[in-house]
């Protein structure tokens, strides 16, 4: 296994989202990457400019933060499809992607689906977020950082700038040589963007300290709510269905939690984050961890505010 850090530039509808191509929001225009091995040794890089083919002009944000113009994309880039298919290709046949944040990962292959090229990357797909890595190793799990800060906290030089793929990708890898091996083992990330379609592929992860799983896809949320493998808390310590003390009530929508009670190890909370994939289908993603006393009473004050107020609504 190789470590790829890659990080993309891309461009968007110069006349504004309500005119975008909804199948393509954001296009790529440039791919760098780093191949780290797995003691973290720098093998080897990869750069790359994609000539555009459905935004021919550059957005004014994106003008303002990259290096590049569209004659020089136009002159010195190649389609999406070589690009994109050399790029995979170059990462070899077990690559663990890294990348500052979330949003590249899931990009690459919105772009590689825009081309019909979705089979070349399957998912789900586990990665290193190397922004979390440095908030847990550095700061608190909490903390996200933009990547110019954490060049300037680890005293990295700052030569190249940013913004410009190749450069930040070295940057990200430089960062994540900083990063101890049990922290980037322990603490992997799953894209969705491919999310499980039946039971058989139904996810479950397990943490230090908390769980998380990831169901199939379902055509009608209600049923995806009332599912067990979604509705059930467990106890993360010994893995065993608890009573519910708190019902599961919805926070903005989106968002679901409930407490239950281990009578051997205290209090759970289980959150459920409701989303969709690209089929319009509902997926679950459900976090569970154990909690002190004191959380657990404030989300029973939350749940019992919630149903009073619809009380009253109703």
């Amino acid at each position: 296994m190789d470590y790829i850090v890659f990080d993309l530039e891309w461009n968007q509808c110069p006349m504004g989202k309500d005119f975008a191509n909804p199948r393509l929001p954001f296009e790529i225009i440039e791919i760098g990457a780093v191949k780290l091995s797995e003691s973290l040794e720098i093998l080897d890089t990869y750069h790359a400019l994609v000539r555009p083919s459905v935004y021919r002009q550059i957005h004014y944000q994106t003008r303002k933060v990259i290096h590049l113009t569209m004659k020089t994309l136009m002159q010195e880039g190649r389609p999406f499809r070589e690009v994109g298919r050399e790029f995979l290709e170059w990462c070899g046949e077990e690559p663990r992607f890294c990348i500052w944040g979330t949003t590249d990962l899931t990009e690459m292959q919105r772009n590689l689906d825009y081309f019909r090229m979705g089979n070349l990357l399957p998912g789900p797909i586990l990665y290193e977020d190397v922004q979390k890595l440095f908030a847990i190793t550095y700061e608190t799990r909490k903390d996200r950082r933009a990547l110019s800060y954490a060049v300037d906290f680890l005293g990295l030089t700052d030569e190249g700038g940013f913004h410009e793929a190749l450069e930040d990708a070295v940057y990200t890898a430089r960062i994540l040589q900083r990063i101890p091996n049990a922290c980037i083992e322990k603490n992997y990330s799953i894209d969705c963007y491919r999310n499980p379609q039946d039971k058989e592929e139904e996810i479950c992860l397990r943490y230090e300290t908390y769980e998380k799983f990831i169901s199939r896809a379902f055509s009608n949320r209600d049923v995806m709510l009332a599912d067990a493998g979604v509705s059930q808390v467990h106890c993360f310590v010994c893995g065993k269905t608890v009573r519910r003390r708190v019902p599961w009530f919805s926070e903005g929508g989106r968002n679901h939690l409930a407490v239950g009670f281990c009578p051997e190890h205290g209090f759970v909370k289980s959150k459920v984050r409701v989303r969709q994939d690209r089929d319009g289908k509902f997926f679950a993603i459900k976090t569970t961890k154990m909690i002190e006393e004191e959380e657990a009473a404030e989300i029973r004050e939350r749940q019992r505010t919630k149903a009073n107020r619809m009380k009253v609504q109703g």
